[in-house]
């Protein structure tokens, strides 16, 4: 005899079943939307994984080496360093051959014998450590007979510090308007006795001195290869130690200005000394130079000087020489150096005396 209930589900299984069949039926659901995963598809995303867990790796690894961003800003920082001397580098031989072009320039201008390219007869330049041109004129023999027996050796003197020290000493002057006067023959009479003269291609005048300066630089660079050029007044008496000593402590700086910098007033007042005819490009009446070397001492290192002899032709010339060779630096990377031992008025053991 069969129960009552046998053929029917009991009522308190009723809502079980609702939940399975409900959770059943979400599952064929999803089964049935989401599209099976190829081949290809199961790669692509084990690579994921295997990538994911890469850099994972690698993070860790850079958090444990705390130290390797320092050394990538090193090595990045080394190849910046290395990066400006090669272009330092670039840059002197570049000034170097155009100041090799500038000299033979020169030699073909002055009458010279013409060297041709593939020639190897043409003497090297001289090495030297400070070039020193004396500024003077013809009728300044007093002064240079002065300067000789004061501060500037003679003969063997002059030679021995040449080759010891490389330090050359020459007055520098040029000619006059007429050729072979007797102005330029008792100049000639005086270096045959001392041997002490650099004679430039140059009429001389007092308003001439701007010309003056940059053709004793062009000259002087043609001559000699010198990590200093100093040019000096007759009428100034030199330590040559103590020059010597200030020019080293800036031998191994590209670009240095160096003297007794000042910044006077530009005179636009006609018949006064040091009348600036070109008096309006400074600006307003009253206004004053830029900073710049006095002219009785000043020292500009080798790449100023070729940079003279390169652009001559194109470097304007204002009344006043000083200002002149201040005005040919504007614009450039140089240093300028404000050495108050190269001022006048200074006391003894400076480099005035």
């Amino acid at each position: 005899m069969k129960s009552r209930n046998s053929g029917k589900v009991s009522a308190k299984w009723l809502p079980i079943f609702s939940l399975f069949f409900f959770f059943l039926g979400m599952l064929l659901t999803n089964r049935l939307w989401a599209p099976p995963e190829s081949n290809s598809q199961l790669i692509s995303r084990h690579r994921q994984d295997q990538e994911l867990q890469i850099v994972s790796e690698d993070c860790t690894t850079k958090k444990k080496k705390p130290g390797k961003d320092k050394d990538v800003t090193e090595e990045v920082y080394k190849t910046h360093e290395a990066i400006k001397s090669l272009d330092k580098t670039i840059s002197m031989l570049q000034m170097e051959l155009a100041a090799s072009r500038s000299s033979q320039e020169m030699g073909k201008s002055d009458g010279s014998s013409v060297i041709s390219a593939s020639s190897h007869d043409s003497p090297p330049r001289k090495k030297a450590f400070i070039v020193i041109g004396i500024n003077t004129a013809f009728s300044s023999r007093k002064r240079r007979d002065s300067v000789r027996q004061t501060w500037m050796p003679q003969g063997e003197k002059l030679l021995q510090l040449e080759q010891e020290k490389g330090i050359i000493i020459r007055f520098m002057i040029g000619h006059s308007a007429t050729a072979n006067s007797i102005l330029d023959r008792a100049i000639d009479a005086e270096d045959a006795q001392h041997k002490d003269f650099l004679r430039l291609e140059h009429v001389e005048g007092y308003h001439e001195l701007s010309a003056k300066t940059k053709i004793f630089f062009s000259t002087a660079v043609a001559k000699w290869d010198a990590d200093f050029y100093v040019k000096v007044d007759d009428d100034v008496h030199v330590n040559l130690g103590m020059l010597s000593v200030t020019l080293a402590r800036h031998r191994s700086k590209p670009r240095v200005y160096i003297g007794c910098m000042k910044s006077g007033p530009v005179l636009s007042q006609k018949n006064v000394k040091y009348h600036e005819p070109e008096y309006w490009k400074f600006g307003e009446e009253g206004t004053k130079y830029f900073r710049h070397a006095t002219g009785q001492i000043y020292a500009i290192s080798k790449d100023l000087a070729t940079y003279i002899s390169i652009n001559q032709l194109i470097l304007h010339k204002f009344a006043n020489e000083d200002v002149s060779l201040g005005s040919w630096f504007i614009g450039l990377e140089v240093e300028h150096i404000d050495d108050r031992n190269m001022c006048c008025g200074t006391p003894p053991g400076s480099l005035f005396c």
